[in-house]
């Protein structure tokens, strides 16, 4: 009965692995229905072995509790609150510029600079650390995030394998080593990890952006309306961040990425080119900008509603004493050609008061006036830009006046809350990165922090909190679980050693590896390590090698997590960020993996003298 579950359980990891390839079917779907086929063969089955222990269904279940994947779901809302509140939005343009005009300069840069961290810090932290901050650098520079993110979880990986800390596999394997009397210094693994990371780095840097697909219909959308350019009008009420600013040269630098077309000051109208003009209270300022420019000047009250000339009691719209809450989004919508609002002009359309929103600007194909905003007539087809809370978006498109754009709706940057997200960041990766506390317990301690101070609202956590994720690692550790407890991955093991019975060591030392590397892309790393650690040293002392190349081997292979994004901890963090698919990871990950075998089978016998 012990054989029936092995291969049963080799059938159903197979049969997984093709179906998460193919993406004919939901990634969720595939984790429930594989979930649920281990849980009918140990319920109808019962499972009891002597060398094993016996495998109960509700022992399948304890991936769902697991700290890896609690740690990663916290991590992820703790992200969003960066994001939330342009958190990294400076250190993002700093790195940037250290690229010039070059985007792909910059990446290298920042990649680098990732991977170099991960040899001193654990990649976790690091990957923690750098997704927001290439994220705002793709928007700053219009690339793909995608692009980046999933070479940035590889060359972390490459990174920590160079040093002993840099990876929790590394001291994994240096603990069960040392029981076996092998002890692994701080740089013992450095010459062949550099050696390893060097080569590796060169096909992510180089190859792996041309394997990776586009991004998804979100981002695309999002990187395709950032150019688009809405005429909104802002009144410069008491206390406004604009008055004072002085024009030069004929424009205004202090307005950032707002172009001024138009000033209305008592009555009397200014067109550009603005020579000797100081903008002062209660002037009304035409500009054309892009929405993430709008966005911005929300963000820091330095926009304001017009609509109708009620904005004063609208909570929020300009004043800097009524700073936006974490709730407030920007969104795009069309005017309907049966809309009520077409053919009146913004002044008496009264949208905000109707659906209890705010106009912050219109954009048409054709040219508009150089006229205040509040006079341009409405028209069916018109694109305008709309602020407003989850909930009052949710009733606006219960109606047929407004179309809100599918994706368009954004968070408003909470950036006086910027600084109280950077210090629970901070808290996280500092004590993580000095072991002072679980990071599974930071994360989470983080992450609540973020909603409790106001960095984040719930509806938002909720959408950090990614569900495929949570779905995926649960069945995967499920497998991995039933593979351990069958006996199936110590068969693997003990296949593959005496296949190669009577080789040459160097060609021992290249299968075992080869053997680590593939199971630990379906195993957690951590597990790969502790089964094979114990295997390697066995293999060293039988065949007479030094049993220091066999533990490399086995940190290097069990580090080799490329392929699969269930591999290692980082490649679960990009993979919502980056919207990537399973086989994504397979497509761009597995040559890398290849890349590492081929590449220690070389480097590994004659560093180790074999």
């Amino acid at each position: 009965m012990a054989d029936f579950h092995l291969w049963m359980t080799y059938a159903i990891i197979l049969v997984t692995v093709v179906a998460y390839t193919s993406e004919r079917f939901a990634l969720e779907l595939v984790a429930l229905a594989s979930l649920a086929a281990f849980l009918f063969l140990f319920a109808v089955f019962p499972y009891e072995n002597e060398a094993y222990g016996s495998l109960h269904p509700e022992e399948l279940l304890t991936g769902f509790a697991n700290p890896a994947l609690a740690t990663v779901l916290a991590l992820l809302i703790v992200g969003q609150g960066l994001f939330a509140t342009d958190a990294m939005d400076r250190p993002a343009r700093m790195i940037s510029r250290l690229g010039g005009r070059s985007s792909t300069r910059a990446i290298v840069i920042t990649l680098l600079a990732a991977a170099a961290l991960s040899a001193v810090l654990n990649n976790t932290p690091v990957v923690v650390i750098f997704i927001p901050v290439l994220t705002v650098m793709a928007a700053h520079r219009g690339f793909a995030a995608s692009k980046a993110l999933m070479p940035l979880s590889f060359l972390t990986i490459l990174g920590g394998m160079t040093t002993l800390i840099g990876s929790s596999t590394n001291l994994l394997v240096a603990g069960v080593a040392a029981k076996s009397g092998i002890g692994i210094g701080f740089f013992d693994i450095t010459v062949p990890g550099a050696l390893l990371a060097a080569v590796g780095a060169v096909y992510v840097l180089g190859v792996m952006p041309r394997i990776l697909r586009g991004v998804s219909s979100e981002t695309s959308y999002q990187q395709t309306v950032s150019g688009t350019q809405f005429i909104g009008e802002i009144r410069l009420t008491a206390g406004h961040p604009f008055i004072g600013v002085e024009s030069r040269a004929g424009l205004f630098p202090g307005l950032g990425e707002l172009t001024p077309r138009l000033i209305v000051r008592r009555g009397m109208n200014f067109f550009p080119p603005f020579e000797n003009v100081t903008l002062s209270e209660g002037d009304r300022l035409v500009v054309t900008a892009t929405r993430r420019a709008f966005l911005h000047a929300l963000s820091s009250g330095g926009a304001s509603i017009v609509s109708d000339g009620a904005d004063e009691h609208l909570a929020g719209t300009g004043d800097p004493s009524q700073p936006l809450g974490p709730d407030y989004h920007l969104a795009e919508a069309v005017i309907a050609p049966a809309s009520r609002h077409a053919g009146r002009t913004i002044r008496n359309a009264g949208i905000d008061t109707t659906h209890g929103i705010h106009m912050l600007g219109v954009q048409r194909k054709h040219r508009m006036g150089r006229t205040p905003m509040s006079e341009i007539r409405l028209e069916p087809g018109d694109t305008i830009l709309i602020g407003g809370t989850d909930r009052a978006f949710e009733e606006l498109r219960e109606g047929h006046d407004l179309l809100v754009l599918e994706w368009s709706a954004e968070p408003v940057p909470q950036r006086r809350k910027a600084g109280i997200a950077i210090a629970i960041f901070a808290f996280i990766v500092i004590t993580a990165a000095l072991d002072l506390l679980p990071i599974v317990a930071t994360s989470i301690i983080g992450a609540v922090a973020m909603i409790a101070t106001g960095c984040l609202t719930l509806p938002q956590a909720g959408r950090a909190f990614d569900r495929q994720i949570f779905v995926l690692v649960g069945a995967s550790i499920a497998a991995a679980t039933a593979l351990e407890r069958t006996g199936g991955a110590q068969l693997i093991a003990d296949a593959a050693v005496a296949l190669m019975d009577g080789q040459s060591p160097a060609v021992v030392l290249s299968g075992f590896f080869a053997v680590v590397a593939v199971l630990t892309n379906f195993l957690s790393n951590n597990a790969t390590a502790v089964l094979f650690t114990p295997i390697a040293v066995g293999i060293a002392q039988a065949i007479g090698a030094p049993p220091m190349a066999f533990v490399a081997a086995t940190i290097f292979a069990a580090n080799a997590s490329f392929a699969t994004p269930i591999g290692y901890q980082t490649n679960l963090l990009v993979m919502g960020p980056g919207h990537y698919s399973f086989r994504d990871f397979i497509k761009a990950g597995a040559p890398l993996v290849a890349i590492m075998w081929l590449t220690f089978s070389l480097v590994g016998p004659w560093y180790y003298g074999l």
